[in-house]
């Protein structure tokens, strides 16, 4: 099918509320773990993960930290407003994060229509006081300024006062415990607002198994955004505005993925976007002449010429971080995959069961076809568990 001809409830199913996850399980590997494989479909537990990965795979993580992202603030009146940090304004998240007296970032606001224009909120905090003011309304965030004395660093304020932004599908308030369980046990580099949550079911004990029996393990970071969990509204799939995200790959990761065309496995919906978005910025900087480009859109999938394999896509990239003396490639994606997308990077994709009428379920469609409709319904009839902190699936061509 056209995807011009697309339509978002072509990526409807009925989920029921007591198939959603609302917690994790006690050890995180012990979850369900349906496997996909010419079409046949059979039920596992995540421990026994590597019996399913092919000669010498390379998995590909996404080392993105879960920020504490969810402020509270009281106005004088009384009235608590809620400011969520999505990402910093007209800077890096390394430099808004490791800022000591001010910094700005996009935000959304909950009860907005009680913070005035003008209006100072100020919180209470880590030895300082934490000033927080509008500084621009936008028509989807709101651009919140905030300032503080004492030489400490906002990382260290969002730690103290912050609080982890569950999915608003879970329904319920955090808790303690969903600081370590809303977090992969190899979290490095912080600044994503939700977790790769394919990530959520490996425990450090596996990872060393996975190598010892012969794989690979490489590691990027995409900064997960808000937009993960927006529901496609329009009609028509390609009418959705997909989200931007920020990717960062560095040359060591670079050079892994260059020899193993053909054998690599994404863990996560998000380490796959990484990838298949690298090889169109190798070939819009080709083809633009622009070493510079920093930017995939949702369109250049579907518009620029695919003459580069994977590997030559990654020696590409190689070439100009030799010349350019950089370490790492560095931009942003708003990729849409869906049915019709033409696969460069992957040979695997391990994943949980996602939202209907979701971005992430078309890609899924895209990935396996029409058998999406088989593996969900197996998985609601075979009682595994949904969305982030739900069961897992790998899922082979």
């Amino acid at each position: 099918m056209n995807r011009e001809q697309l339509e978002s409830k072509d990526f409807y199913y009925e989920l029921p509320d007591e198939k959603i996850a609302k917690y994790p399980l006690e050890n995180r590997n012990s979850s369900k773990l349906l496997t996909y494989k010419n079409g046949a479909i059979d039920t596992d537990v995540f421990s026994n993960l590597e019996a399913y990965l092919p000669e010498e795979t390379l998995l590909v993580f996404n080392d993105t930290k879960v920020l504490a992202a969810r402020l509270y603030f009281q106005r004088k009146t009384g009235a608590k407003i809620e400011i969520f940090c999505l990402e910093p304004f007209e800077q890096t998240v390394e430099q808004a994060l490791t800022s000591k007296q001010e910094c700005k970032w996009q935000c959304l606001v909950g009860n907005l229509k009680r913070f005035k224009d003008g209006e100072v909120l100020e919180l209470a905090i880590a030895g300082t006081t934490l000033r927080a003011s509008i500084n621009e309304k936008r028509a989807t965030d709101v651009i919140i300024q905030f300032e503080w004395e004492g030489g400490i660093e906002f990382s260290e304020i969002l730690n103290e006062a912050g609080e982890i932004p569950l999915p608003p599908y879970l329904n319920r308030k955090t808790e303690l415990a969903d600081q370590e369980n809303y977090q992969t046990v190899y979290a490095k580099n912080e600044g994503a607002v939700a977790a790769p949550t394919a990530g959520l079911h490996f425990i450090d004990s596996q990872l060393k198994k996975i190598q010892q029996k012969g794989h690979d393990l490489a590691y990027l970071t995409l900064f997960v955004g808000a937009g993960t969990f927006r529901s496609v509204k329009s009609a028509k799939l390609v009418d959705h505005d997909m989200h931007e995200e920020r990717i960062v790959i560095d040359k060591a990761t670079l050079q892994q993925l260059a020899l193993k065309q053909g054998k690599i496995i994404c863990v996560g919906t998000t380490s796959l976007r990484s990838l298949e978005s690298l090889y169109w910025l190798a070939v819009k900087m080709k083809h633009n002449g622009n070493a510079n480009e920093s930017l995939i859109t949702q369109e250049d999938a579907y518009q620029l010429p695919a003459d580069f394999t994977w590997k030559e896509a990654c020696e590409f990239l190689l070439q100009l971080l030799e010349k350019s003396g950089d370490s790492k490639i560095d931009f942003h994606s708003a990729l849409f995959i869906m049915p019709g997308y033409e696969w460069k990077a992957i040979s695997g994709l391990i994943t949980n069961f996602h939202q209907p009428k979701s971005t992430l379920l078309a890609l899924v469609s895209s990935w396996i076809g029409e058998d999406w409709h088989k593996v969900y319904n197996y998985a609601l009839n075979n009682d595994f568990r949904f969305l982030s902190y739900g069961d897992s699936s790998i899922l082979l061509k």
